[in-house]
Formats: C-alpha cells, structure tokens, sequence
C-alpha cells in the first residue's frame, strides 16, 4: 500500500522536474541569431589554427 503511494509521489515529482526543465530551456533559449555567429566565429577560429 505505501508502495504504491511512493511511486504515485515520485511520478508525480519526475513529471513536474521534466515540466521544469522544458520550461527552463525554453525561457533560456539562445537566440537563432546568437547561435548562427558562434558557429561562424568557431568555423572562422579553427581556420586560423589551421594556417
């Protein structure tokens, strides 16, 4: 009987941790803009080591 009240909790808490963590990257989502010119400034910085 506890057991199964245990797991009924525990279900309920990963439910609401994964609600969180797709909450969480969504609100802290970097934008298309900022990825794109990371990329470029690494492409552009390896090239530089490479020569």
């Amino acid at each position: 009987m506890i057991a199964k009240i245990w797991k009924k909790v525990l279900f309920i808490i990963l439910i609401i941790a994964c609600l969180f963590n797709i909450v969480n990257k969504l609100v802290h989502k970097a934008s298309l803009e900022q990825e794109l010119q990371s990329s470029a400034e690494y492409i552009e910085q390896k090239k530089e080591e490479e020569i």
